[in-house]
């Protein structure tokens, strides 16, 4: 037996999310059922860089499972043709015993996309939040910065979280806007994110955005702690976990 390490790509829609759970199609059961048949039967376990929610997308999900060592690329196209067609497998590699896909992250990267087109695009209904209120982006983009760094952000955490520690590091927290002008992508890096974090950051951006909230605020709601000092929490189908990165 190897430990194995695939970096995975899916396609959110039809997903209640990453994790195992008893109701609802997820990613991790689809990718157990596909290595428990490769492996005559036997049930394999795979573990996660963390999870997404229902409709959260990934192009860089990583994954680690033990198995029976094979060469590298019949396991990846083994996995990658019988996985459904809403996961890609798209590298695979042998790690070391001691590897943890979950526990050894050194950072991640996330985007989220927002449809800002009038009208919406129905093309990008699963792939994109839309907005349709008037956005000032020069606010937005004055509001970004004051997200850098290291801070507690439990006013940008969804309850129901079981994390009692806050503090996390954002080193980058951007926005561009397409050639037509009609789509915002966020891009934020940092060493971790809190439950809904993202989508929470992007639905205050954007009321700043709205003048709903000052262009200055998000110093002020990261000292209050407190969920209900920011933004809505944005739609789970513009959030994409882009990268993963390890030591």
């Amino acid at each position: 037996m190897v430990r194995y390490k695939a970096t995975i790509a899916y396609d959110g829609t039809n997903f209640q999310g990453f994790q195992r759970q008893p109701n609802g199609r997820t990613v991790q059961e689809e990718i157990e059922k596909t290595l428990t048949r490769m492996n005559n039967g036997q049930a394999v376990q795979i573990h996660g860089s963390g999870r997404t929610d229902a409709g959260v997308h990934a192009l860089g999900q990583v994954i680690h499972f033990d198995f029976d060592e094979r060469p590298l690329e019949k396991m990846r196209f083994g996995l990658d043709t019988q996985t459904p067609e809403d996961i890609a497998v798209k590298q695979v590699e042998i790690v070391d015993e001691h590897f943890h896909a979950r526990y050894l992250v050194r950072e991640k990267t996330y985007q989220f996309r927002v449809d800002i087109g009038k009208p919406r695009s129905p093309f990008r209904r699963y792939y994109a939040s839309y907005y349709p209120y008037p956005l000032d982006l020069m606010k937005i983009q004055q509001a970004l910065p004051d997200l850098l760094g290291t801070h507690d952000f439990t006013s940008f955490c969804a309850t129901g979280s079981s994390v009692e520690d806050k503090v996390r590091t954002i080193h980058q927290a951007s926005m561009e806007v397409n050639e037509a002008g009609d789509e915002l992508l966020f891009t934020f890096r940092g060493d971790g994110f809190l439950y809904k974090m993202i989508r929470i950051m992007v639905g205050t951006l954007l009321k700043i955005g709205n003048g709903r909230l000052p262009a200055d605020s998000i110093p002020a709601i990261i000292a209050q702690k407190d969920r209900n000092a920011a933004g809505p929490t944005a739609h789970p189908e513009g959030l994409y976990l882009v990268r993963v990165a390890y030591e």
